[in-house]
C-alpha cells in the first residue's frame, strides 16, 4: 500500500489539464481547506476531490470490491472512509464552498463517460452555480 499515491494520481492530472486548456486557474490540494481538495478553485469558491472508486467505496461500481482476504477490516475502512468524505463536503459547504466529486469511474474503466462529457459538466457547474455539491459518476448497469 506503500505505492498508492495519494496526490498527481492520472485521473486526477487529465481534469486539471483539461480545466486549465478551459481557462480555468487553480491550486492543487490546498492546506487551507478541511480535506485538502484536489482542485481548488478560488475565483468559484469551489473544490473537486477526484475519488478514485476502490479507495472511497464508490456503491454500484465496477470498479469497487471488497477483497475477499480480510473483508472485516476492509469493510471498515471504506466505510470511515466514506464518513470522512462525507465530513469533509459538510465542513467545506458550511464554509460556503461548492463541492464536486468526480468519480474514477467517469474517466476510466468499461463505463466511462466520454471525457469532454466529464469536463462540460464540470465547467457548467463552475460557471453556472449548479447546485452546491455534484457528482459526476460513470454509466452503471
Amino acid at each position: 500500500m506503500s505505492r498508492i499515491r495519494a496526490k498527481n494520481t492520472r485521473p486526477e492530472v487529465m481534469v486539471r489539464k483539461a480545466l486549465f486548456a478551459c481557462g480555468f486557474r487553480y491550486r492543487i490540494n490546498d492546506r487551507r481547506y478541511p480535506g485538502r481538495p484536489d482542485i481548488v478553485l478560488p475565483k468559484y469558491k469551489a473544490g473537486i476531490f477526484v475519488n478514485g472508486c476502490f479507495w472511497h467505496g464508490h456503491d454500484h461500481c465496477r470498479m469497487f470490491h471488497i477483497p475477499s482476504t480480510n473483508t472485516d477490516w476492509w469493510k471498515a475502512k471504506f466505510r470511515r472512509n466514506r464518513s470522512r468524505d462525507a465530513r469533509i463536503t459538510r465542513a467545506l459547504t458550511v464554509m460556503g464552498w461548492r463541492v464536486c466529486h468526480v468519480w474514477e469511474c467517469a474517466i476510466r474503466g468499461t463505463s466511462r463517460l466520454p471525457f469532454e462529457q466529464v469536463i462540460d459538466t464540470v465547467q457548467a457547474w463552475l460557471t453556472c452555480g449548479v447546485g452546491q455539491t455534484v457528482e459526476v459518476r460513470g454509466r452503471h448497469d
